[in-house]
């Protein structure tokens, strides 16, 4: 069966079957590689690989970004040593961050290029992923509004999100806690490869430095507010062994809620971007 790449009815992603992502042949490759910079998302169900695979998979975008030390991948779960987390754990509270529309890493000197995630334990409902394209969001901006957030840049802060839901993190708690002024970002991000414009923005923003306080508020929520509609967002029903990749540079995600007293295992390795476009400004 040959390399099938089937587009999603939104803006972005795509499926695509026929093909083994632990033994690809370099033409196979080359279509994913061209898939992934025209779809941003690409899903392969099925997959069932093994955590070296995986990294082995992710390698092929760029150098990993590591997580936690020595470990190129980390499970997403709320399972630690055989239990169920409760709510009020620590892991627990990350992991309901995680439901608010997000980019991996831009509260990071170097956000990242892409992330991988591949299912293994899921609920029996809910758990989904979710993700909008916030190319298209930008192509649907007015003139006006193109025009006035141009040159705006903004602070992505992970104690400001966290704390949005009730979550305090002391500083240097683990990974994406520290001290010091905020990575800077500009709001309209040039993709590297493609040229085209996105809105880089998510629940990581603290601020707009062009604006004050209750200004910058109103326009980034105006904005998450027209990116993470249809036709712009792919939600994924989840199947043991599928595994997705997308291009945090042009795209938000956000996990959805499911029965906490439910496990659920998935496995994430995360690729960073590249110093000359993906450092913030002040790094």
């Amino acid at each position: 069966m040959p390399l099938t790449i089937e587009p999603t009815k939104s803006t972005l992603g795509a499926t695509i079957t026929g093909v083994r992502l632990n033994s690809l042949a370099a033409n196979e490759w080359h279509q994913i590689e061209s898939a992934f910079h025209q779809y941003a998302l690409l899903i392969f169900p099925g997959q069932h690989l093994s955590e070296s695979e995986q990294v082995a998979f992710a390698e092929r975008f760029g150098e990993i970004e590591i997580l936690v030390e020595d470990m190129k991948s980390i499970p997403i779960s709320n399972r630690r040593d055989g239990q169920i987390l409760g709510d009020e754990d620590h892991q627990s509270k990350l992991l309901k961050g995680n439901e608010g529309w997000h980019t991996d890493s831009s509260y990071m000197p170097l956000s990242a290029k892409a992330s991988v995630l591949s299912a293994h334990i899921l609920p029996r409902t809910g758990g989904e992923t979710e993700w909008a394209d916030v190319r298209a969001a930008y192509d649907a901006l007015d003139e006006e509004t193109r025009a006035s957030i141009a040159d705006m840049t903004a602070y992505h802060c992970y104690f400001h999100s966290q704390a949005k839901i009730g979550h305090k993190v002391d500083v240097g708690a683990g990974y994406g806690f520290f001290d010091g002024e905020p990575p800077l970002h500009r709001l309209v991000k040039i993709h590297p490869v493609t040229g085209r414009p996105a809105l880089f923005i998510g629940r990581h923003v603290k601020r707009i430095v062009e604006l004050e306080e209750d200004e910058s508020e109103r326009l980034v929520q105006k904005l998450m507010d027209l990116s993470c509609q249809p036709p712009r967002t792919y939600q994924h029903s989840w199947q043991p062994g599928d595994l997705v990749v997308w291009d945090n540079r042009c795209v938000l995600h956000r996990a959805r809620p499911y029965d906490s007293r439910e496990e659920r295992v998935m496995l994430h390795t995360r690729i960073k971007g590249d110093p000359a476009t993906e450092s913030a400004l002040n790094a």
